[in-house]
């Protein structure tokens, strides 16, 4: 597909798509990876194309399985105050990624500007979104409007980069989130919240913001970068106490005004390790960065020592916080072993340090992968998982996990759905890790014993499934599976055959 050179339009002229853009009405959004990045270059949108591809790295293969990538930047708008989200994209994106959203508990709606090939190219779509954009900044209902093109806007040069970077004191941030150039959903969120970092910085930059809605605290904080369970904060808080340090705002942020204080620590906590993104708007701030967790009796230790190096805390008052902290985590550990080998794999970036509190706690883990690339922040968690004798395999594929489960032979396999699926075929309890396992605190002593009578009940019921298995066994295979790719044969004679019709009555019922 040739198109022609982009053209940049000025501020006050009507943009218009390049010749031959992507439309739905031509090859559209199904049209394949490489076509769509190579429209997507054509129509100018290859510096961003650019540093998406070096801030996620794809691996050997082209994407790992994961949800649309852009439920996770609309997963961030909404789930925060006074934010207002736009989407533009086709039409049947939209409907999952609203109906996935409302599945997650999200309680607001969500903006869709349709469109057309003919909106798409002449360059109508855009003043579609810009409309829609001041219609909805009201400085009394909304802090910010996020608009995100989906593929086919992205692939066509929508230039959301045109946008009014403010309205009436409402914030605008337009954002690109194709799934051919954003691997993960979990990555996602980092390119929402690098760009609402980037403009907070900003604003910070050029004079005072305004106050987050809670007190501030009065100790130097540290920052937490990652979606994580509610009570993990509280524990890393409680941590951090003895250390004369506070817990600061858990980054994706709830409110606008809690970026400030984000941005306002002594040090980040890089607790997710792939949000590369708002990494660098945090070095750019002059913050220092930690990798890894506060988990187990090991994890926390060493991020102890990370926290009080970056924060210059006297080692006396590190070597006391220990003390008081350690003995209960080892303590929480040794009453809620977990007995049994176990794969691990997901795509929600918390992989790894979930490996490491199994492990603490007894289990025989032979794998971990996880769908987000390779990162300086979790390389002591590899580095660490790999000295236990652990797989490690960053950008897994369904394929690499159903490839750990026939090699390892597991009591459990704890991934995404179609692993816990292919799984309990093979007659092996399954848990669903984003669920199970992902929303269950990790941090401390609370985390410690929080999945071990889980995956133990879990663990014992493997002779159900055994017996499950031999009671259906060949329903829904072969013959009875409904699909045949050939006509079927050696059929009971019953099979295939139309019953004959009953004779009509003299009064003529049937």
């Amino acid at each position: 597909m040739t198109l022609d050179a982009p053209h940049t339009p000025a501020l006050n002229e009507t943009p218009r798509a390049p010749e031959g853009a992507v439309g739905v009405d031509g090859i559209g959004c199904h049209a394949g990876r490489e076509t769509m990045l190579a429209a997507a270059r054509e129509a100018g949108a290859g510096e961003t194309l650019a540093r998406y591809a070096k801030d996620y790295p794809a691996g050997p293969h082209d994407q790992p399985q994961s949800m649309c990538p852009a439920f996770g930047s609309l997963r961030v708008g909404l789930r925060m105050r006074r934010t207002a989200t736009i989407l533009s994209g086709s039409a049947c994106c939209v409907y999952g990624l609203t109906f996935i959203s409302h599945f997650y508990g999200a309680r607001r709606s969500v903006g869709y500007v349709p469109f057309s090939s003919e909106t798409l190219v002449t360059g109508k779509l855009f003043e579609d979104i810009r409309e829609a954009v001041f219609q909805l900044a009201d400085p009394g209902k909304f802090d910010v409007v996020v608009v995100i093109n989906l593929c086919v806007p992205t692939a066509s040069g929508v230039p959301l980069r045109l946008l009014p970077k403010e309205i009436n004191g409402v914030r605008v941030i337009g954002i690109d989130v194709p799934g051919f150039g954003v691997p993960t959903h979990a990555e996602a969120k980092d390119v929402l919240a690098a760009a609402m970092l980037s403009y907070a910085r900003r604003e910070a930059e050029q004079g005072p913001v305004q106050a987050p809605r809670a007190p501030r605290a009065q100790e130097p904080t540290i920052t937490l970068l990652g979606e994580m369970f509610p009570l993990d904060p509280i524990q890393i808080g409680g941590m951090l106490k003895p250390l004369g340090l506070a817990v600061g705002p858990v980054v994706p942020t709830r409110e606008w005004r809690e970026l400030y204080g984000a941005l306002d620590c002594c040090a980040v906590a890089a607790v997710h390790p792939f949000y590369t993104a708002s990494i660098r708007e945090f070095q750019a701030a002059g913050r220092p960065v930690i990798g890894s967790a506060p988990v187990g009796v090991d994890g926390t230790a060493a991020w102890l020592d990370d926290v009080a190096k970056v924060c210059n805390i006297a080692t006396e008052k590190l070597d006391a916080a220990k003390a008081s902290l350690l003995p209960a985590i080892r303590e929480a550990l040794a009453g809620a072993p977990i007995r049994g080998r176990i794969t691990l794999s997901g795509y929600e970036g918390s992989e790894l340090i979930a490996a490491r509190l199994l492990i603490e706690s007894g289990a025989d883990l032979r794998y971990v992968g996880t769908a987000c690339p390779r990162t300086p922040w979790s390389e002591r968690d590899r580095e660490w998982l790999e000295a236990k004798g652990v797989q490690v395999r960053y950008r897994a594929t369904l394929e690499d996990d159903l490839a750990a489960i026939d090699e390892y032979e597991p009591d459990l396999a704890i991934g995404t759905t179609p692993v816990v699926q292919a799984a309990k075929s093979r007659s092996i309890p399954g848990l669903y890790f984003t669920n199970l396992i992902s929303a269950r605190p990790l941090m401390g002593a609370a985390g410690a014993g929080s999945v071990a009578a889980t995956l133990n009940m879990a663990i014992g019921n493997r002779a159900r499934f055994t017996e499950m298995r031999e009671f259906f066994s060949g329903v829904g295979e072969g013959a009875a599976a409904g699909v045949w790719p050939e006509a079927p044969k050696n059929l009971p004679e019953t099979h295939g055959k139309a019953s004959k019709p009953k004779a009509n009555r003299e009064d003529g019922a049937c």
